[in-house]
């Protein structure tokens, strides 16, 4: 069946935005694809990134100690990073979603780089 479409523009229905299963499929993967970047982020902010602090400050200051105990180790401190986490330290946040922020800043600045203004037929110069 054949449809006229009116001098003006399109039918009233048709200008609502309808998702079709092929957007819809899109949107899922955009979603699937942030959630993966999200989690990845965090596991490594949350555990790799206070392990590291730990590698390196054990090797330039010293052994970890926890409080008057002599040995604290590595689990100690990810046990007191954890601690410093559920008690609001911004600092502690600030390290554990250092990555998340990091990779944001990246893309946006990626975008930044890459953004091409769209040129109308009259802005030629």
């Amino acid at each position: 069946m054949a449809t006229t479409q009116l001098p003006g523009g399109p039918e009233p229905a048709a200008t609502q935005d309808q998702e079709t299963p092929t957007t819809q499929g899109k949107s899922a993967a955009i979603v699937r694809r942030e959630l993966l970047l999200l989690g990845i982020a965090l596991a490594f902010g949350f555990v790799l990134v206070p392990l590291a602090i730990w590698m390196v400050g054990n090797r330039i200051l010293g052994p970890y100690t926890h409080g008057l105990e002599p040995a604290g180790g590595a689990m100690r401190l990810l046990g007191d990073f954890f601690v410093g986490l559920t008690h609001g330290s911004v600092i502690f946040w600030c390290v554990g979603l250092g990555p998340y922020f990091l990779i944001c800043f990246v893309r946006l600045f990626w975008g930044v780089i890459r953004y091409t203004p769209a040129t109308t037929p009259g802005s030629r110069g």
